[in-house]
């Protein structure tokens, strides 16, 4: 391999988000030295972008709430979560080995990133969770990121961004480090211990969305990085993809601000963390309503009920473009910017201004209505007297418009739909269609390594976190991110050839 480079250390860890960092740091406090490469230009992966939720039993959250739980039952919750969401047959496939792993050791996770100075809020209650579970974290999801890499950094791990990984470096049948591209040039990471790959899904891969799941080929992942490295390199070296099909998504999300909401922007310094740990615990929630709208508003999916009740969606020509009742998700991909817009009239309006009906919700946290989007998002929120005026407001042409509702109005005369009548109509936009993550990933035994096919060790290979979820089921809300930080820590450990756990 004349002219590459070559650097050495005892672990390599593919990927910067919450399962890598936290897998470089368990594995640098076993007393390993550790390099860690991210092909992005910041620290962040999926975790960075998430709502920021772990559910988790154990902890001290639930103990300060009188809240009696144990592994056991949030292991039999879990498999109720699988035959609700993921259906019976695939949940009789659930990995139960690593649903184990995950249930016993989450509340550990939980407490170490509260040592980093996280703080979360809650529990709330998310059923067929039969106690509350599921704790928020406080400012958003980012602050996780901030912690880990000032841990990471504390405890030395060698961190590296801009540096892609392309494939691994074999010596017989054991993985031995990777080629990873530095400034253009490739370059050899060679580990004495082991590789351990926490690259993420591959939402945004439309080859790898393709090959599982041909329609959702073209509908665009969250996550522009993960597009499925890991998973590549495992399975050139035989390991299987299971529920590779399986996707969240796609969902419809409102494009963000221009410039981030408040909530987004805050440092997680703990005085305003603990402040506002404080103020939800305490203060009543008119106060706090419009704070947590700005979070609501901003990342959350509006509901289907919206077009069950008579909004429709209409691209940036004015047009019509698909069947809102059947999979309309899947219709962006051919659409401008493959964007849209929820249209709908007054009846529609003063409908979705009042509970029972609300636009979007966070889960146990806040509903949003449409005034709350005249508020807080007057970005993206449109009005007009007339269906001209508001196609003004929207920047569509004004004649299309015209002409889709009306041919609209005309099919809903013969198919009993609601029609859109009466002014002054309303439109939120643009919606987008997102892959929010894949749950197809590498087989895993119970220490995080990669297992072949035929049930054999790759030696020196583990995956975390998505890359690693081995055929495990994470139905619901927070164990996506509990997996991510439970499998890191762990995986990190078992890599480093550590037998403790308790490291912290």
């Amino acid at each position: 391999m004349t002219g590459q480079q070559v650097q050495e250390s005892d672990i390599i860890v593919v990927g910067g988000g919450g399962s890598g960092l936290t897998a470089a740091i368990f594995a640098r406090k076993a007393g390993a030295s550790v390099i860690l490469l991210e092909k992005h230009s910041e620290l962040r992966g999926s975790t960075g972008l998430s709502i920021g939720s772990i559910t988790a039993t154990g902890t001290p959250h639930q103990k300060k709430a009188g809240i009696a739980d144990n592994a056991d039952a949030h292991f039999e919750d879990m498999g109720k979560f699988a035959e609700k969401f993921s259906g019976p047959e695939r949940a009789a496939r659930d990995n139960l080995e690593l649903r184990r792993v995950l249930v016993d050791n989450v509340g550990d996770s939980v407490k170490w990133l509260m040592k980093l100075g996280v703080r979360f809020y809650g529990p709330m209650p998310e059923p067929p969770h039969r106690v509350p579970r599921m704790h928020n974290i406080l400012p958003n999801s980012r602050a996780y990121i901030y912690f880990l890499k000032r841990e990471a950094e504390r405890v030395g791990v060698d961190a590296r961004v801009n540096t892609p990984v392309r494939q691994l470096i074999l010596e017989g049948d054991r993985v031995r480090g990777v080629i990873a591209m530095v400034d253009g040039r490739e370059t050899r990471f060679l580990a004495s211990r082991a590789v351990i790959l926490a690259s993420g899904d591959y939402s945004s891969s439309p080859e790898w969305k393709g090959r599982f799941n041909p329609p959702m080929r073209d509908v665009d992942g969250v996550n522009t990085t993960n597009t499925g490295d890991g998973q590549r390199m495992g399975e050139e070296l035989g390991a299987k993809i299971d529920f590779g099909e399986l996707m969240y998504g796609p969902n419809l999300r409102f494009m963000p601000p221009a410039k981030a909401a408040l909530v987004q922007r805050l440092p997680p310094w703990p005085w305003l963390t603990g402040l506002m740990k404080t103020a939800l615990e305490t203060m009543p929630s008119w106060l706090l309503r419009p704070f947590v709208l700005q979070f609501v508003t901003t990342y959350l999916s509006p509901e289907p009920t919206m077009f069950e009740q008579g909004a429709i969606l209409v691209n940036r020509n004015g047009r019509r473009f698909a069947d809102e009742l059947d999979k309309p998700t899947h219709a962006f991909g051919g659409q401008p910017d493959k964007a849209g817009f929820i249209l709908f009239d007054e009846a529609v309006a003063r409908q979705f201004s009042a509970w029972p009906y609300f636009v979007c919700t966070a889960p146990g946290v806040a509903y949003a209505y449409v005034p709350d989007f005249r508020r807080t998002r007057p970005d993206i929120y449109y009005r007009g007297d007339t269906l001209a005026a508001v196609a003004r407001s929207m920047g569509v042409p004004e004649g299309a418009l015209e002409e889709e509702v009306a041919a609209y109005n005309d099919e809903c005369a013969r198919n009993g739909r609601r029609p859109l009548e009466k002014g002054p109509f309303h439109a939120l936009g643009p919606v987008r269609s997102w892959i929010i993550l894949t749950e197809g990933g590498l087989s895993v035994n119970g220490h995080h390594q990669v297992i072949r096919d035929d049930g054999r060790v790759v030696p020196g290979l583990y995956a975390v976190g998505s890359a690693g979820q081995g055929g495990l089921l994470l139905d619901g809300h927070g164990h996506h991110l509990g997996w991510a930080f439970t499998s890191g820590r762990l995986g990190g450990l078992h890599a480093a050839g550590a037998n403790s756990r308790d490291l912290s």
